[in-house]
């Protein structure tokens, strides 16, 4: 079992900025993909930003790049997503998560995948609300 909480989640305005940090705890798994997500009412979850545990290129939604950065904290066992330049269609309830399962093996430059269906492991959210 894992468990994830995510914090960080504010009311701003755009242009600002937020950090979200997601606490792992539980068991842990060899060279697996995690990552952040965000659904708005009525519509899917979708990928932000996933990346490799302990290293690896991150893989990051069109919508974000360049505006968003996903970075990972072996020793505190956090998973941080800094987001600058906010917009208002970034509103959405945040969520991270983890494969959960162990994978003997993958490249370094191994890319993730910013569907939902290979994780596991979720936390409970966290919001995010951006004023125009």
């Amino acid at each position: 079992q894992v468990h994830l909480v995510e914090s960080g989640g504010d009311s701003v305005q755009a242009g600002g900025s937020l950090r979200l940090t997601c606490v792992i705890s539980g068991d842990s798994y060899v060279n697996n993909c995690m990552g952040w997500f965000r659904q708005t009412p009525g519509k899917e979850r979708e990928g932000v930003a996933v990346i490799l545990s302990g290293g690896g290129s991150p893989v990051y939604a069109d919508s974000v790049k360049g505006r968003f950065t996903i970075s990972q904290d072996n020793a505190k066992n956090t998973l941080s997503l800094e987001m600058d330049s906010l917009l208002p269609e970034d509103t959405a309830m945040y969520y991270c998560a983890v494969e959960g399962v162990n994978i003997p093996f993958r490249y370094t430059d191994y890319r993730c995948h910013t569907s939902t269906t290979p994780y596991k492991y979720w936390g409970q959210g966290t919001q995010v609300t951006v004023s125009s």
